[in-house]
């Protein structure tokens, strides 16, 4: 029947629920639903889509969600209808408690486009909760001499609904010796009180048994009821008496739970139980009690907890006697605190400078600071220093105000903040201290300019590189912070002004990395250098500038050039060689030089073909042709010879030089003597004319060649001026005017030279002048049938050829020859 009753309430309430929708000018809309607490799970509570002017299904489309401003959903959303239904039975004290109105909010978030939609629904209380009380039989214990209009407060009865629906009054059961008054408390629920209007006699009734009925507002109403047993006691006729009315104590606020603090003495003069006496603390504060504690036989009054002088100097402690009868008399304690030095001084900061620039004058205030000591009447005079040496020092300014101060200089690069502790120390006794720590960072300035790694920079590269290739960096640190540590490179021009070194190196400004711009060639420049400049990007910027020096390194990129015997294809390179001559007789001397350096230049002589290659060989160190064995009259008088000259680098670059070797019988200047043509006039045969005629054929058309040749020559000498310059000149005699430098091992020369070969004359035997230019006149028969050989001559350099130079140093060989 009730549950009948209570779902008709429910059906009822619901159907009654006022749904309103509220949307303010600025667009924001707030949807506000109410229903009614202890709804069941799937109850419906309001059309969403509807109520937002949305067509049904849009809630879908558009990917409705409930977002709850709690942990929890109390509500679910059907997005194909639109209807809001409740999740689960909500029960209103338990989610607002005492709280009224009880309001759950949650959102509804739309997409495309985004939106959203406040929704507040209000749950109203039912009445579902009766009053109840606490202690359903609280026994009262009353004197039968009460006086008449004795109230008598009872406990109130509690109930969890809010509004009508919450306590509303207080009723008794039929009785003649007391009635009931409700009254109000400011906070909290309504109580009531027993009223004695008939005195009480315990020899006519010694007890009364009541009803007490808390009746709520609700409809129907509910209601809780406790039974009150009322003992009517026998009449004491006297009360205890104190010893004093006032006991005064002094306490030293450092003393130990559980000391003595005083004891009360009081006397009953009735007999029997009305004489004994209980000693407690009735009428006092939370703190008192809190902090002392009296033994209800002796009447020692106790510490029960800390005492503070600073928070409570005195206490003023109710105490209570009561004797067997219910009769009680009343008494005080004083108690002064007595302050003990027991509270280090306190430090309190008011204001801190941080960060602090690095360059900031001496005396400037970094804190300020106050100190404040709860026991000044006991500690004494408060000291305050620093606990370490630090540039700063503490000032007095005034009474117990401090300020800290620099007293050096500061520099961030070296500490970039301080952790300063401040002792705060008072006399005592005993002395007590406190630290506090002020942390004061340092800011930075611009005051270091970058540094490089090193004091010079030595990079090298090698020849013929690709350009744009990376070939080494510079790198700077500067000791600043933030942007006046961002570091800019810049390449400046050497001290000598020489801006071409722009053209062969750039720089990246943000890294320092440094790029070949072009091609590299060792033998038109060996090295260069220049400065790098580095520079922070500080207000005021500081630079700093380094050295740069970079080393070509030479590939072997030159093939050996021939200056001996020369190889230009217009005249043969002939030499004699008499048929007399020994083993290891020298020949010649093949003279080569190497454009690059080093290793790539060391050279080496090979003997690569020969008419035949028994009869000569060749020094590998230097050049040197000699023969192997004595020439035979089997030797074929022409002996063609190839060298081989090459290099050694890697890999190794060669040459080839060809070179005619004539055997002849001798070619000294007296074995060359024209024979007297009047002593052999007889002697002439037929044969021998015809041997002169022939000769005088050949001798014209040898003229004849050479006058061709020469002309050629002349022309091809002209052609090869304009494409080299002579380095080194050459002379007519045979001293060398540059110094022969060889090479480490390997014989070779590093460097080109003169050279010069002279066929001697006048002497009685057969012998060779190396390294001079010369045209070989070779012998023809005479008209006689004798040999005569004439030396060549070589001409002198014109003034022109000397003053030339080849730009990449290069060797390059004069071609004047006659």
């Amino acid at each position: 029947m009730a549950a009948a009753r209570r779902k008709l309430l429910q059906s009822r309430q619901v159907g009654s629920l006022l749904v309103f929708l509220c949307v303010s000018v600025g667009g924001v809309t707030t949807i506000r639903y109410s229903v009614a607490e202890e709804m069941e799970s799937g109850s419906f509570v309001a059309n969403v889509a509807k109520d937002l002017g949305l067509e049904v299904g849009k809630l879908a489309a558009r990917g409705a969600r409930l977002v709850s401003e709690g942990n929890k959903l109390h509500f679910r959303l059907h997005r194909k209808t639109g209807d809001l239904f409740v999740k689960e039975k909500l029960d209103r004290e338990l989610l607002c408690g005492k709280a009224d109105p009880c309001v759950l909010s949650f959102e509804i978030v739309l997409v495309e486009p985004l939106q959203s939609f406040r929704v507040e629904v209000r749950v109203f209380d039912i009445n579902d909760n009766a009053p109840i009380f606490l202690n359903k039989e609280p026994l009262l214990k009353i004197p039968e001499s009460t006086p008449l209009g004795s109230r008598f407060p009872l406990q109130s009865a509690q109930d969890l609904d809010v509004g009508l629906n919450g306590l509303q009054n207080y009723t008794l059961s039929a009785n003649v010796y007391f009635h009931l008054h409700t009254r109000f408390r400011s906070h909290g629920p309504k109580y009531a009180e027993l009223v004695l209007v008939k005195p009480l006699d315990r020899e006519e009734q010694p007890w009364v048994n009541l009803t007490i009925t808390a009746v709520d507002g609700g409809s129907p109403p509910k209601s809780g009821t406790a039974h009150i047993c009322v003992v009517v006691l026998d009449v004491n006729d006297h009360v205890p008496q104190f010893s004093r009315l006032v006991y005064r104590a002094q306490v030293p606020e450092n003393s130990a739970n559980g000391s003595l603090v005083v004891t009360v003495t009081a006397v009953d003069l009735d007999d029997g139980t009305n004489k004994e006496i209980t000693y407690s603390l009735a009428q006092n504060s939370e703190a008192i009690l809190q902090t002392f504690l009296i033994d209800s036989q002796s009447g020692e009054v106790r510490l029960r907890g800390p005492l503070d002088f600073e928070a409570i100097e005195t206490y003023d402690i109710d105490i209570q006697a009561t004797d067997g009868g219910g009769l009680s008399a009343h008494s005080k304690v004083l108690v002064e605190v007595v302050d003990v030095n027991d509270n280090p001084p306190e430090v309190m900061v008011s204001s801190v400078s941080s960060p602090l620039p690095e360059d900031s004058p001496l005396q400037t205030v970094v804190a300020l600071f106050t100190i404040r000591d709860r026991d000044i009447r006991v500690g004494g005079k408060i000291t305050c220093f620093l606990k370490e040496v630090l540039p700063f020092v503490v000032k007095p300014t005034f009474r117990n105000s401090y300020s800290l101060i620099t007293d050096k200089g500061l520099d961030r690069e070296e500490v970039s903040g301080y952790n300063i502790t401040l002792v705060a120390m008072d006399a005592g006794p005993p002395s007590l201290s406190t630290e506090t720590v002020i942390e004061v960072l340092i800011s930075d300035i611009n005051d270091n300019p970058p540094v490089f790694q090193e004091d010079s920079y030595i990079l090298t590269i090698r020849e013929n590189n690709s350009p744009a290739v990376f070939i080494g960096k510079v790198h700077a640190e500067d000791l600043d912070l933030g942007e006046n540590a961002q570091i800019t490179y810049s390449l400046l021009p050497p001290k000598n002004g020489d801006l071409s070194v722009f053209a062969y190196i750039s720089i990246n400004s943000d890294n320092g990395k440094l790029y070949a711009l072009r091609t590299m060639d060792y033998e038109a420049i060996q090295d260069f250098q220049f400065m790098v400049k580095a520079t922070d990007g500080g207000f005021l910027s500081l630079s700093s500038q380094v050295t740069v020096k970079v080393v070509v390194l030479d590939d072997n990129d030159n093939r050996p050039m021939i200056l001996y015997p020369l190889q230009n294809g217009t005249l043969p390179c002939n030499d004699l060689v008499p048929r007399s001559a020994e083993a290891g007789y020298l020949v010649t001397k093949v003279v080569a030089v190497d454009g690059d350096s080093g290793q790539n230049s060391w050279l080496s002589y090979h003997l690569f073909k020969a008419t035949d290659l028994g009869l000569f060989s060749v020094q590998q160190q230097n050049g040197e042709i000699r023969t192997l064995r004595q020439v035979s009259e089997r030797d074929s008088m022409m002996q063609k010879l190839i060298i081989l000259v090459k290099d050694h680098g890697q890999p190794a670059l060669s040459t080839t030089a060809s070179l005619n070797i004539l055997l002849v019988d001798g070619f000294s200047e007296p074995y060359l003597q024209f024979r007297d043509p009047s002593k052999h006039s007889r002697k002439v045969n037929p044969s021998t004319k015809y041997l002169v005629i022939s000769l005088a054929v050949l001798s014209f058309l040898f003229l004849l060649s050479v006058t061709v040749i020469f002309i050629v020559h002349i022309y091809q000498k002209i052609k090869y001026r304009e494409k080299f310059t002579i380095q080194e000149h050459f002379y007519d005699d045979c001293n060398f005017p540059n110094t022969l430098v060889h090479g480490g091992g390997s014989g070779s020369l590093s460097r080109p030279f003169p050279h010069e070969m002279c066929s001697a004359t006048g002497t009685g035997n057969s012998e060779f002048r190396f390294l001079k230019h010369f045209m070989p006149n070779f012998p023809f028969p005479h008209a006689t049938g004798d040999v005569k050989s004439e030396a060549g001559s070589s001409l002198p350099p014109d003034s022109d050829r000397n003053k030339s130079r080849r730009s990449e140093g290069h060797a390059q060989v004069s071609d004047d020859y006659m």
